[in-house]
């Protein structure tokens, strides 16, 4: 089976790895691939993109806020007249923005107002709206569903996530995974053996070639496994960065659709040290870009391309806990980054906060839904009919960003 044309993947029983049938497009035929990368535990939007024009955050965040553009090597970095960038993000995502390959969405989320992280990842991760609540019929398994015979689906976790789950069957590995089964090629002939004659067989092989073909790519290259379970089961930052470039590589060579969490970012206590351009929620940041830009070098040619879309549940308070921390809050800042992104811009609906332009006088307002943003889109990626936008995300009307 060659990994260029591996067309076959299902669940593996030995595996324990939901699997489907893949189609492989043409490889001089130009593809759009779309990559969703979950931030769970919220993370601090506020100081990735900070209004460092607005007096009322230094304020409010006397001993976390990240330094104003021009104070010294913490300062944030001045991408317009209102906003700046995180200093963390200074050698890996900055290029980006300077390259037009990287914009944010403040005031961006879900209207769900729980606060309570699984319900707002479940909320999100449905797309179904307030009025349903099925498990079983995650939005990106329905825009796999409307893409057709092209699409390449590809969950980098060790567990089916909500959106890829539905009637159209969907692999799943985690990358530490491959190639440490704990079976051999004995066990494995004897298991397929086992399986021979009923309706899962084929399953059962082609869940084993799922496996063997990322295995090898990760091989081929000489990738190191390295990865760290957190919030439900994802990667941490630190393993992310590591993590990426595999995926990079994947999805260059065998997948357009992909999904991966990065969890560990429910920072209630000590997300900053000196200032919030130090500390855990720093680091952070630091691995998260690091991460992406990997991403990025690792895809070659196809990342032009490429939409990396970065989100979270929820953002946090705008004003900083008596722990030098933050809590659970509602708006937050979603990233759009690609070869194919129209970037270095700060896009969708804007307000200057303040007492009264605060969500409950607390954390910043969602003024553009998730999926408005993800419909607009996947309508621009993939051509698709406002009937075909409707069955992803029932109720919804997309919004056109233009940020592809």
């Amino acid at each position: 089976m060659q990994r260029r044309h591996f067309l076959q993947t299902a669940t593996a029983a030995a595996l324990g790895a939901p699997m489907t049938r893949l189609w492989a497009a043409p490889a001089t035929q130009r593809q759009p691939k779309f990559i969703l990368v979950f931030l769970r535990g919220a993370y601090d939007a506020t100081n990735l993109l900070t209004p460092y024009a607005n007096s009322f955050y230094y304020e409010s965040r006397p001993h976390i806020a990240v330094p104003r553009p021009g104070d010294g090597a913490d300062g944030a970095i001045a991408l317009d007249a209102h906003w700046a960038l995180h200093p963390a993000l200074r050698d890996s995502m900055l290029p980006l923005w300077q390259a037009g390959q990287l914009a944010f969405v403040p005031f961006a989320g879900t209207r769900d107002m729980t606060r309570s992280h699984f319900e707002t990842q479940d909320h999100i991760e449905l797309g179904q709206g307030a009025q349903t609540r099925d498990f079983n019929d995650g939005f990106l398994n329905r825009l796999v569903q409307q893409i057709g015979g092209q699409a390449q689906p590809m969950a980098f976790t060790a567990q089916l996530p909500l959106s890829l789950r539905g009637p159209q069957r969907v692999p799943n590995l985690a990358l530490a995974q491959a190639g440490r089964t704990g079976i051999d090629a004995r066990q494995r002939a004897l298991i397929e053996s086992m399986w021979n004659g009923t309706t899962q067989g084929a399953t059962v092989r082609e869940g084993f070639a799922v496996h063997q073909t990322v295995t090898h790519d990760m091989q081929a290259t000489g990738w190191q496994a390295e990865m760290a379970a957190a919030s439900r089961g994802a990667v941490a930052p630190k393993g992310f960065v590591a993590e990426a470039v595999k995926i990079g590589g994947l999805m260059r060579e065998s997948f357009n659709v992909g999904f991966i969490d990065v969890g560990g970012w429910d920072t209630h206590v000590n997300e900053a040290t000196a200032n919030g351009a130090q500390g855990q929620l720093a680091d952070k940041l630091a691995a998260l870009g690091q991460g992406l830009a990997g991403m990025a070098q690792a895809m070659g040619p196809v990342w032009r391309d490429t939409t990396v879309v970065v989100l979270s549940e929820f953002g946090r308070t705008f004003r900083e806990n008596g722990n030098r921390g933050t809590d659970h809050g509602h708006g937050t800042v979603y990233w759009v980054l690609g070869g194919a992104v129209r970037g270095g811009r700060i896009a969708g609906e804007q307000i200057v906060q303040t007492p009264s332009t605060l969500n409950q006088n607390r954390d910043d307002p969602v003024l553009t839904e998730d999926r408005a943003l993800l419909g607009g889109l996947f309508q621009r990626l993939w051509g698709l009919r406002q009937a075909q936008v409707e069955a992803v995300f029932p109720g919804a009307r997309p919004v056109d960003l233009r940020l592809v």
